[in-house]
């Protein structure tokens, strides 16, 4: 018989295992080798993030070949000492892998999981850029690797409290459900190098190791960055420069009542402002509309902003324990964080010349300078039980929250910086919320929510979920306040001070999932109702050819309540050694009759390629064609001082497909890819546009490298 996949109870139904690493004899699909099987029983497995990418070198080959041979003789020197070293035999070679070095989350052990999933040694994923980063859900970005970004289809926010509302860089920093604790039998290594030749670079390291069997310790390090496409000399320009470094440490007692993970973790993300493509006099009509096919030159277009940079820092330190105080029926927990965000903008020439530059609707504090600041820090505490049975799961917390936000800009000529609005020293937040399922068979329910008490406006999320078979359904109710940002900001170019509402959502989700043999069919259904959204408009006196943002708004009015629907299809499957995968979402209710929501109409992607061995099993291939799709919209401009996206009607990005071609091949631990991205430029234009008058990057080559060490 063959072996069910092992997972906690309480999570959505998925159809296989996708992330079985184990050789076995019978079939199966879909993102390993022909040999992995299915799960007897259908277990939900969280989809593996970009799994830490990114590097920015712009130094020779030499030298980061001879950086990246000192980094592993170094990890070598942690190795234990000879006279304490395993023996590395056949039957040694045979033990340790991917089926011993399992990955543990927060998520896992708040759901009494102590057990994990297995290393993902998976192909499929590695070429594909959305998994890149910590942030897989399409996003809309300013068309180069490492920019400003935001979702690009509807989620409702289930976030309450204080919030900063600066997360245009959020899909680059690694989050705390993000970072991966570790249970290995050997010392565990990964290391990562992908290249977009020649505008993005991909370095990340990390090792694991045990102490002592109840210890595991380990770091991860990442570094990414992108190089300037447009308006530069020399494509090695750098423009982002990301470094992260994680270290994080688990614990459990020798009677396994006690468990513990923490880490610190700090992120720094810098990235030269461009504001776009500036047009000429050259590119515009004889009845004054610009024509956009004349602004995919590149390296010879004209930007708005040639001394602006972004700087986005993180930090943070986190601490989960819990002990079974009556088996897995009562266990305590207590989850400590400490998190800070500086959020930095500089403009060393808002007035070049004298002159205000067009780019930015006024100087209100300096012409000399802009250097525009805005640090958050948070402190929680998290109290709780939780237990779980054969039949019932449960979780119940409260949550202590204080924080602060430091806002400050520079004044004057010589520009000097100084405090531009009072420190908000907010009073602390009490949330309270829970979680509760049962399930007998093929069915099952659960309730989860959280709730912060206030005398003013009562802020809340409510879910309920049902699952009956291959059918299930969530109802969502929410009320959130607008963000720390959305309610005051000052800076040398915009200025804003509001009193909004919450923002409320009632939402039905529908879905229905089904494995019928070597293919899988998911549609999921989605209509909310949402009313006083709040969202950042567009200046309507502002010029055609310089757009500016006017701040929040909350929809009011006709608009004060709309509603939006969508329908998402997925389905992947096989014949043969040929493999299929498509996916994609219709969204109504969010297109330009809407004044304050944007989603284009549809959004897809799709895959087919080709996998098997070679040279008699020693090397697994896949050869194949991806393809993303997004239909025509009014795409969200953005305004990079205050690191905001905004609404608005003067710009609509015609229909974009882009094709790329790749072939992976998987040798024992290592896995590479190579890739010709955008392969289809020129049909029928050079280019297309992420964001208005940002120009996506143009066709490149891009290879990677991905080696995993176990022993």
């Amino acid at each position: 018989m063959r072996p069910a996949c092992k997972s906690p109870r309480w999570r959505q139904v998925w159809p296989i295992c996708p992330y079985f690493t184990s050789r076995l004899p019978s079939g199966s699909w879909p993102m390993g080798r022909p040999g992995w099987p299915p799960c007897l029983v259908p277990t939900f497995r969280f989809p593996p993030l970009a799994d830490f990418p990114l590097l920015f070198f712009r130094t020779s080959s030499l030298r980061l070949s001879l950086l990246l041979l000192a980094g592993l003789l170094g990890l070598g020197l942690l190795r234990p000492r000879a006279g304490h070293a395993q023996i590395l035999d056949d039957s040694t070679r045979n033990r340790y892998g991917a089926r011993t070095t399992f990955i543990l989350k927060e998520r896992d052990l708040l759901q009494g999981d102590t057990v994990g999933r297995m290393v993902d040694s998976t192909l499929t994923r590695l070429p594909q850029q959305r998994y890149w980063t910590h942030d897989t859900t399409f996003q809309q970005t300013l068309g180069y690797f490492g920019a400003a970004s935001r979702p690009l289809l509807w989620e409702a926010n289930r976030q309450l409290g204080a919030r900063l509302g600066r997360t245009v860089f959020d899909q680059y920093a690694r989050g705390p459900e993000d970072v991966n604790y570790y249970d290995t039998k050997s010392p565990y290594t990964f290391f990562r190098f992908f290249q977009g030749n020649p505008y993005e670079q991909v370095f990340e390291l990390g090792y694991a190791r045990s102490l002592k069997k109840r210890f595991n310790v380990g770091f991860n390090y990442e570094r990414f960055g992108a190089n300037k496409a447009i308006a530069v000399s020399n494509t090695k320009t750098g423009q982002v420069e990301h470094n992260n470094f994680v270290f994080f440490a688990r614990y459990q007692s020798l009677n396994n009542r006690y468990h513990a993970m923490g880490h610190f973790a700090t992120a720094r993300h810098t990235l030269a402002e461009q504001g776009g493509i500036r047009p000429l006099a050259s590119d515009t009509l004889a009845d004054g509309r610009i024509d956009l096919s004349l602004l995919f030159d590149y390296q010879r277009e004209v930007v708005n902003l040639t001394n602006a940079k972004n700087r986005d820092s993180r930090d943070r330190v986190r601490l989960l324990h819990s002990y079974q105080l009556l088996g897995r029926g009562l266990t305590a927990y207590h989850l400590f964080n400490f998190s800070r965000q500086l959020n930095r903008y500089t403009d060393e020439q808002p007035a070049p010349s004298g002159v205000r530059n067009p780019f930015y609707p006024i100087n209100r504090l300096s012409s000399a300078a802009t250097d525009d600041r805005a640090e958050f820090r948070q402190f929680e505490n998290t109290v709780g039980v939780m237990g779980q049975s054969q039949l019932v799961n449960y979780r119940l917390y409260g949550r202590y929250r204080t924080y602060s936000l430091e806002t400050r800009s520079a004044y004057g000529a010589p520009p000097v910086v100084r405090e531009a609005l009072p420190t908000v020293d907010g009073p602390s937040q009490l949330f309270a919320g829970g979680t509760a399922a049962f399930q007998y068979r093929q069915f099952a329910i659960e309730t989860a929510g959280e709730v912060k008490p206030s005398t003013e406006q009562l802020e809340y999320w409510l879910s309920g979920r049902a699952r009956l078979g291959f059918l299930s359904g969530e109802v969502l109710l929410t009320s959130a306040a607008p963000t720390l940002t959305e309610q005051q900001f000052s800076g040398n170019h915009f200025a804003w001070n509001t009193d909004f509402k919450n923002v409320n959502v009632q939402q039905l989700r529908v879905r229905a999932a089904r494995q019928l043999g070597r293919h899988f069919v998911e549609a999921v259904g989605t209509v909310a109702n949402v009313s006083n959204y709040i969202y950042y408009s567009v200046d309507p006196i502002s010029q055609t050819d310089q757009i500016h943002m006017d701040g929040p708004r909350q929809a009011s009015g006709n608009a004060d309540k709309f509603q939006i629907s969508s329908l998402m299809g997925h389905y992947r499957g096989s014949v043969g050694h040929l493999f299929f995968e498509t996916q994609a979402t219709v969204t109504l209710g969010a297109g330009s009759d809407n004044p304050a929501l944007r989603i284009p109409a549809v959004v897809g992607e799709a895959r087919v390629y080709y996998q098997g061995y070679l040279f008699k099993k020693a090397l697994f291939g896949q050869v194949g064609v991806q393809g993303y799709y997004q239909s025509r919209w009014k795409a969200y401009d953005y305004s990079p001082s205050t690191q905001q996206f905004f609404v608005q009607d003067h710009f609509t990005i015609r229909s974009v497909p882009v094709a790329d071609v790749f072939l992976n091949a998987d040798i024992k631990t290592v896995g590479v890819f190579l890739k010709m991205s955008y392969i289809n430029q020129f049909l029928p234009q050079n280019g297309y546009f992420a964001a208005p008058y940002y120009a996506a990057l143009p066709r490149r080559l891009q290879f990677g490298l991905r080696w995993q060490f176990f022993n």
